[in-house]
């Protein structure tokens, strides 16, 4: 068992954490209390753009759905009247200056999500300065900026903040870094605006979120079919993300047999990674198809899934929008 596998094992499961994880959860909690007291304070700056900000976010690391939840935003503050932009940090990417992406951006420059969310119509900006990112933004238009994986990204200002929980693991062992999941105490969900929980338990005071999905697009050309239509198939299942079994787990659920081939988030494919030897088809999350376009193959397919919130969710966010613009 990896050092991964064993603390993922302690987080989530019922194995006790490696001694050495606890002094250094206590040095962890003490840096980020310490840096959050600075911004608060004001020895460290944060930066306060022109326009509203909304930052979506978790406390814990891995996948909780934070890249869909951003897209589902975006598409309905546009259908509200407003014209939003999305900055990134850009992770797996090499791109350090901020950079206003083009309509065919590379991932392997700017990163995985921000491709995906800008195939998706809306602006994207990506860069290690979050604020001066986000500025591209104003300069192409943009009159709201959602900042995607930014909770503890404290040197942009923001107006509203929503934490992403997934609903299945919830908190885990409710531990700091690296005796637990949590980048910041369970007491931070006291000061966010939202918290929406993907799938599983949703508790009293969190918005209810579920990603649907139903078919799935070949890379090769875009062309689409049921996912159903596979039902009872062997399939190669490819997984880059936060969390890759909840990926699998929904493959089964549609009644797929799933060979799992589960990769670090992020990771840069090549064609070497996706040979399997045979030609039984090969699904993937639509992040990882977005890094596997140049060189797919016929078999190969993305599984799109969009996320579904309470029309009340967003009508709330476009008030408090409306609220601040007075």
């Amino acid at each position: 068992m990896t050092l991964a596998e064993r603390l993922e094992s302690a987080w989530y499961g019922t194995a006790r954490a490696p001694w050495w994880t606890t002094p250094l959860s206590w040095l962890y909690g003490a840096v980020t209390a310490l840096r959050r007291g600075l911004y608060r304070l004001g020895v460290l700056r944060s930066v306060r753009l022109p326009v509203p900000v909304v930052v979506i976010g978790n406390v814990s690391v891995g996948g909780t759905g934070k890249t869909p939840l951003t897209i589902a935003l975006a598409d309905a503050l546009r259908k509200r009247g407003y014209t939003p932009g999305v900055v990134s940090r850009g992770y797996g990417g090499s791109q350090k200056e901020p950079l206003l992406l083009d309509e065919l951006p590379d991932p392997a420059r700017v990163g995985d999500e921000p491709c995906l969310i800008r195939a998706s119509g809306v602006p994207v900006a990506v860069g290690r300065d979050r604020p001066a990112a986000a500025k591209l933004l104003l300069a192409a238009g943009c009159d709201v900026v959602i900042a995607d994986d930014g909770l503890q990204h404290y040197a942009l200002a923001r107006d509203f903040e929503i934490c992403v929980i997934d609903g299945v693991r919830r908190f885990g062992n409710g531990r700091l870094l690296p005796a637990g999941p949590l980048r910041e105490p369970m007491s931070r969900l006291r000061t966010v605006s939202y918290r929406v929980c993907n799938g599983g338990v949703v508790a009293p005071g969190d918005v209810a979120m579920e990603l649907k999905g139903g078919h799935i697009r070949a890379l090769i050309d875009d062309h689409t079919r049921p996912l159903a239509e596979l039902a009872g198939q062997t399939v190669h299942a490819v997984a880059a993300i936060g969390h890759p079994v909840r990926f699998f787990a929904s493959l089964r659920a549609q009644g797929l047999q799933v060979i799992e081939h589960a990769f670090p988030d992020h990771h840069a494919f090549v064609p070497g990674d996706l040979a399997f030897g045979d030609d039984m088809p090969v699904l993937m999350t639509e992040k990882d198809a977005v890094k596997c376009r140049a060189f797919a193959q016929p078999h190969w397919w993305a599984v799109p899934v969009r996320a579904v919130l309470p029309r009340a969710f967003f009508d709330d966010i476009e008030a408090s929008l409306r609220r601040l613009e007075r």
